[in-house]
């Protein structure tokens, strides 16, 4: 290229002294000059792109993995399971776009060997990322700036080249491979082989984990409480599935596991879910007095069939919020209040699997309630704890037997299906409000229970078991208490 330097530099010489000397050259002669000296510079221009793409197209060439013909070292992949393979390298990548390359290829370094003319650097790794060393020194030849997107074929790849990147240092291809796992989602596999993998490589990887950090307790509260709200609402019927997943979160946000709760609900967060519980009852009390004012066939009108469920379902769910947040008074009193209504309107004249499916939700939501009330959660006097037996105890001696025979020979089995337990639990439930109430009570419910023909479900034999246990011993036991009592007195 000197030589075309030189000759510009003449050129433009000329065109001066030819300027110079315009005076005495007619003006065609001028002109024919200039025409000439235009034509020289506009070859010259071309001999220089010419040149220059050439140049550019010969260092492309020249720096093409595996070509033994410009190679000038050799990378050595070998694994403790004896494999040995060899790659055809070009220092000045290797050592542009990797310290450890760098490292080994000074002159400094001294166990630097040569083979067939060639410099030889040995990587040593593992059969299970051995790919992953191949692939990173096929990745120090591209030239990674963004432009492409498609080199990592998936989030696995992707981390075994970072980690080999963060071994050799090769910091172009650890901030690429950053960027790309970070944007991208993750299985659940890949997220438990990144955490296991990725807190190890320091501030550099950090942005890869931005996505399971910890979220401050003000953006956890501002969430539950707008996925309370919207899941006590009553959205549109194709909203149901988006509202039954809210419902599902929200249980897990306030369940206790192998990790504490997501949330530590204050009075702030019970009164808002109490608002929220209210309106819920508001409207379900609305569709309960239509139906209990209304016509003996409006509870079997499709629209109110699907809205009196919904109600139901929600406050089975809102049950186990609440008895979460240990604030289950509010729905065990409107429980009580409105049970004998619920029970009159679902009583009417119906056995359709739809009604009693309706029956079915019912009896879900009265299980929860009777446990809030049998072990003591929330404590009524003894008329109110009577009361509620001599309401639902019938309804579900009588429904029981009706849901069990649909559910083994109707096609719409599936809808009825409920947990076993549940039953069991609601037996138990029975059990423990009647050997709580004043004998005589206990007496008049047992005589009923006796006398009735469903008296296979619920079974109170253990009741029945222990109220005859003590009346048998009640006088011996009293009259020793009187003794006792009266030996103090004497004292």
């Amino acid at each position: 290229m000197m030589w075309l330097k030189l000759w510009l530099r003449t050129v433009f010489q000329n065109l001066e002294n030819s300027q110079c000397q315009s005076s005495s050259l007619p003006d065609f002669k001028y002109y024919y000059l200039l025409n000439v000296w235009y034509r020289s510079l506009s070859y010259l221009l071309l001999v220089i792109t010419f040149s220059s793409f050439i140049q550019d197209k010969e260092e492309k060439i020249a720096c093409v993995i595996g070509d033994r013909s410009t190679s000038d070292v050799v990378v050595r992949l070998r694994t403790q399971e004896g494999r040995d393979d060899w790659l055809y390298c070009h220092s000045e990548v290797l050592i542009k776009n990797c310290k450890y390359f760098a490292d080994r290829l000074s002159e400094s370094w001294p166990t630097c060997q040569i083979l067939d003319s060639r410099n030889c650097v040995d990587v040593c790794c593992q059969e299970s990322n051995f790919d992953y060393h191949v692939n990173l020194i096929r990745l120090l030849y591209i030239v990674i700036d963004g432009s492409v997107d498609d080199l990592w074929h998936g989030v696995r790849n992707a981390l075994g080249i970072l980690q080999v990147a963060v071994e050799l240092g090769c910091p172009q291809i650890v901030t690429a491979c950053v960027n790309y796992l970070e944007a991208v989602t993750w299985e659940e596999a890949e997220e438990e082989e990144i955490l296991k993998i990725v807190p190890r490589m320091g501030l550099q990887a950090e942005p890869i984990l931005a996505r399971l950090q910890p979220v401050n307790q003000s953006a956890i509260i501002n969430i539950f409480v707008c996925a309370i709200r919207f899941a006590t609402s009553s959205p549109p019927p194709q909203m149901n599935d988006l509202k039954s997943s809210a419902q599902e979160q929200l249980e897990y946000m306030l369940t206790e596991d192998d990790d504490a709760p997501l949330l530590t609900a204050d009075d702030n967060i019970k009164l808002e879910v109490k608002e929220c519980v209210n309106g819920l009852f508001s409207r379900f009390n609305n569709s309960l007095i239509a139906l209990f004012c209304g016509s003996t066939e409006s509870l079997y009108e499709a629209g109110n069939i699907q809205l009196f469920q919904s109600y139901l379902t929600d406050l089975s769910w809102v049950c186990q919020i609440l008895s979460k947040l240990e604030i289950m008074r509010g729905v065990v009193e409107y429980w009580f209040d409105a049970s004998e209504k619920i029970v009159k309107v679902l009583e009417q004249r119906s056995s359709s699997s739809e009604v009693l499916e309706i029956k079915l939700r019912a009896i879900e939501v009265t299980s929860k309630v009777l446990e809030a009330i049998g072990y003591g959660t929330v404590i009524l006097p003894t008329a109110k704890r009577l009361q509620v037996l001599k309401v639902w105890l019938p309804f579900v001696r009588v429904t029981k037997p009706l849901i069990d025979s649909v559910t083994m020979n109707c096609e719409n089995a599936m809808l009825l299906k409920i947990d076993g337990e549940m039953w069991q639990s609601l037996e138990s439930t029975f059990v423990s409000i009647i050997l709580a109430l004043p004998s005589g009570d206990q007496a008049e419910v047992l005589t009923e229970w006796l006398d009735n023909e469903y008296m296979q479900y619920p079974d109170l034999t253990e009741a029945f078991e222990a109220w005859c246990y003590r009346s048998k011993v009640a006088k011996r036991r009293l009259s020793l208490l009187g003794d006792e009592h009266a030996m103090t007195n004497s004292f």
